[in-house]
């Protein structure tokens, strides 16, 4: 039987590799590629004025890029993930996050794929995190998920250069094309 990896592990990790601990296994991914940092960098453009600063939207929000998540035993990097701020006022003073966050987005790429909608997103449901995006920014799409007893449920798929409100963030309308600029 295999070691269970620890946070040493992670720790221990080659700079140029995101490290995670799923199910107590090391996974070690490649930096993303264009595509996939252009949809994350355009999605963290698109929710963080009016979400995160309250700049032309309801604000109460905490928007954080690839934030470290402890969840139990596993330890995941989400793209990006929003905490509302009644349940996170102040950010904590680790260096990783303990409170699973009210929404996070997994941008697809091709090596990691798998591993975000098998192993991940049953991760998620474990950590009661109540909604997932899955943003393929080579398919072009957008898929909206929220937690019902203990399972994904799909609420929406979009795709192409739509204008849309997807939950938790309805309040405001988001433009797929963003997404799709550079890729």
């Amino acid at each position: 039987m295999p070691k269970r990896a620890t946070y040493e592990d992670v720790l221990n990790a080659p700079e140029n590799k995101v490290a995670e601990i799923l199910d107590g296994e090391l996974f070690l991914s490649p930096r993303p590629a264009p595509p996939h940092v252009a949809a994350h960098s355009a999605l963290q453009g698109l929710l963080h004025p009016p979400f995160h600063q309250g700049r032309g939207g309801p604000g109460g929000w905490r928007i954080l890029v690839e934030p470290e998540l402890h969840l139990g035993d596993d330890v995941l990097v989400p793209d990006v993930a929003g905490w509302r701020r009644q349940r996170m006022p102040a950010l904590p003073r680790t260096a990783w996050f303990d409170l699973s966050p009210d929404w996070l987005c997994e941008v697809l790429s091709p090596s990691t794929e798998t591993i975000d909608r098998a192993r991940k997103l049953r991760l998620y449901a474990a950590g009661g995190v109540p909604h997932v995006w899955l943003v393929n920014p080579v398919g072009r799409t957008l898929e909206v998920m929220r937690l019902r007893d203990g399972g994904w449920m799909l609420v929406g798929v979009f795709s192409g250069d739509e204008e849309i409100r997807a939950e938790p963030f309805e309040a405001v309308p988001l433009s797929l094309a963003a997404l799709w600029e550079d890729a």
